[in-house]
């Protein structure tokens, strides 16, 4: 938690296989207007892990709702991105009274997915759940050489801010190694197809204002092209130029710039 708990409640809330800490630069900015709290996700950071891998959209929204309950300060302004994006998306349609804002950052995905088979998806899921159940999570020799992965995952990073999430994102092993401190279960992906239909449902259910916000560098489909934004009934959905996915890293000013802008409107 960041600042004084007499300020609004902001809840910021990270993306796959990232971990709390990745918003530090994020509450700086915000603290003085609100109070912050920031979890780490199931299977993230420093949570525990799901016994079984346990790690769908509906298990992490359901841990969001119980987080808002212990924190009693409805309604909430909700900042997440990507997997924490979603989250936020389907948290606000859920729980449509609970939510005061929304900023969905690359929280929309690619897009619209082709169908596949459900007997394809299903023996597929078997054997890479059967897969992960041999592997070890991947050891590095030292700090320096985790940090190498992490600026190769993003480019936009500065060696500040990766060296930063690296640190906090990474545990020591009894070895003298370092690994990654997510449940590598996270990285499988439910059998079960994402469903627009039941999201454009819940997208449909969000009654408060919604800001949608991607990068142009990024692989994030576009939700006006692909008609994903229609379900919202109060959107404003912004590109933010020479961005990748971590769009909050890679353009932390105009970021912040565009955000603080629709929290005060």
């Amino acid at each position: 938690m960041w600042g004084d708990e007499s300020k609004p409640p902001l809840l910021l809330i990270h993306g796959g296989r990232d971990h709390a800490r990745n918003w530090d630069a994020v509450a700086e900015a915000f603290v003085n207007d609100y109070c912050i709290y920031a979890p780490d996700l199931r299977g993230h950071g420093d949570s525990d892990w799901a016994i079984g891998g346990q790690y769908s959209m509906v298990d992490f929204t359901l841990d969001i709702a119980q987080l808002a309950d212990v924190l009693d300060r409805d309604p909430l302004t909700i900042i997440g991105h990507s997997l924490g994006g979603g989250i936020t998306l389907q948290y606000a349609g859920t729980c449509p009274d609970r939510v005061k804002r929304a900023v969905a950052i690359e929280g929309l995905g690619p897009g619209v997915m082709p169908h596949r088979p459900a007997h394809i998806r299903m023996t597929e899921w078997i054997d890479h759940m059967q897969q992960f159940e041999k592997r070890t999570p991947r050891r590095y020799e030292s700090i320096d050489a985790a940090l190498k992965r992490m600026e190769d995952e993003n480019p936009h990073l500065s060696t500040e801010l990766a060296r930063h999430l690296t640190v906090h994102g990474s545990k020591q092993n009894d070895d003298g190694t370092y690994s990654w401190k997510f449940d590598n279960y996270v990285r499988v992906h439910s059998p079960y197809e994402f469903n627009i239909e039941d999201a454009r449902d819940l997208w449909n259910q969000v009654r408060c204002p919604v800001l949608l916000i991607r990068g142009d560098e990024s692989w994030a489909g576009d939700p006006e092209k692909d008609g994903r934004a229609s379900a919202f009934h109060d959107y404003r959905s912004v590109v933010i130029k020479e961005a990748g996915h971590w769009v909050h890293h890679d353009q932390l000013e105009e970021f912040l710039k565009v955000s603080k802008e629709f929290l005060a409107s």
